[in-house]
């Protein structure tokens, strides 16, 4: 009887279900504005209180060409998607995962908000308005 109360204890519950929808929350979204003319990146959390989803794309009027990106030991590499863990996070961070852009519409400057849309599995798409901050830019994010 003990056995079968964990199994079902586990069954059960709050959003840690893999079949559970995700509840996804995407906060601290900048864009350092670009030095260059042609090309930018682009940075956020996803906060995800409920079961697991994945980052399939991005898509924006401010480039045709909008990618994944992943930085591992100084090494960037273009990524196919980016799991969102069940009651976990993903963090898009300079020196780190981040969206790129490239063969910019325009060159976006300090104060601007760039529309961006980012594609999920489960989730559909959710757009986020990333506002253009300098390009020294480091937010204070507590982690």
């Amino acid at each position: 009887m003990t056995a079968a109360g964990l199994l079902l204890a586990g069954c059960g519950g709050h959003g840690g279900s893999a079949s559970a929808e995700p509840e996804l929350k995407i906060t601290g979204a900048y864009m350092p504005a670009p030095v260059g003319s042609d090309m930018a990146a682009g940075f956020f959390t996803v906060t995800n209180s409920g079961g697991s989803d994945t980052l399939t794309s991005a898509t924006s009027n401010l480039a045709p060409d909008v990618t994944l990106h992943s930085t591992k030991g100084g090494e960037m590499r273009e990524e196919t998607s980016f799991t969102v863990p069940a009651d976990g996070r993903l963090d898009f961070a300079s020196g780190g995962n981040h969206v790129m852009f490239e063969n910019l519409t325009h060159q976006p400057k300090q104060g601007e908000k760039v529309s961006v849309q980012l594609h999920f599995t489960k989730s559909g798409t959710v757009t986020v308005e990333m506002p253009v901050e300098s390009a020294t830019y480091n937010p204070k994010t507590g982690h």
